[in-house]
Order: C-alpha cells, then sequence, then structure tokens
C-alpha cells in the first residue's frame, strides 16, 4: 500500500525505505487517502527547497509507525496544524491534516507532524495498532 500510494505522486520521485512486511486490521481506501494526503503535503514542502521526501515504516509494541519524512522548510506554527481550516499553504483548504488525523483515530491510532532534528524538514508520522 505505502509502495503504491507514494507511486500516485507525478511532481517528483518519493522514495519508499521498506520495513517488516506487516498486515493492519483497517479501511484500505482510507488509509489510502491518509497517506495520500501526508505525502501530497510533504512533496509542497519539498518542492520548495529542491529537497525530497521519504517513506519509512517501523514495527514496535504491538504498533507499526509509518514516517513520511520531507526536507522542506519545515513548519513554523506546529500548534494549529490539526485546526480545522487552517492553513500554511496558498490555496489550501485546511482539511487534509484534520482528516488524516480523524482516519488515524478512528482505527485507533494516531498521527503527528514534527520539525525533524536535526533539520531540515518536517516528520510525519502515523501509529497504527496491528
Amino acid at each position: 500500500l505505502v509502495a503504491r500510494v507514494a507511486g500516485l505522486e507525478r511532481r517528483m520521485p518519493v522514495r519508499v525505505e521498506e520495513g517488516p512486511p506487516v498486515t493492519v486490521d483497517a479501511d484500505p481506501d482510507q488509509l489510502e487517502q491518509l497517506l495520500i494526503n501526508l505525502i501530497r503535503n510533504a512533496v509542497d514542502a519539498a518542492l520548495t527547497t529542491a529537497g525530497g521526501v521519504t517513506v519509512s515504516w517501523t514495527i514496535a509494541d504491538g504498533q507499526v509507525r509509518v514516517m513520511v519524512d520531507d526536507e522542506g522548510p519545515g513548519v513554523s506554527n506546529p500548534a494549529n496544524l490539526f485546526v480545522p481550516f487552517f492553513t500554511t499553504k496558498p490555496g489550501g483548504s485546511g482539511i487534509g491534516l484534520v482528516l488524516c488525523r480523524q482516519i488515524a483515530e478512528a482505527h485507533g491510532g494516531a498521527v503527528t507532524l514534527v520539525n525533524r532534528s536535526p533539520g531540515p524538514g518536517c516528520r510525519a508520522e502515523l501509529v497504527l495498532p496491528i
């Protein structure tokens, strides 16, 4: 699913660092939409700095963690990222990350977004139970 969704992005190649095989009991269409939104946001950011985007995953403690790392400028106001209709993008609607969080929580998981340290860029992380 991760590799297929990463391959949908046409503006730049999205690198996939495969983790261990894992099966998640979830709605595949909803997870696909969640990943499309996270990857699209990462590519939007990376295009502003000519950086890259990498998607990877790990398994630990009964959870899968899917990380979407971009080499963009980072987020200047992370406190408002999950507020409905708040956007940092020209022409953005402010519902993409809110939808991501709702999908993750409906599956017993969570989505976070933090500036990478060391930078540059951000990491969006999806955590789901397995």
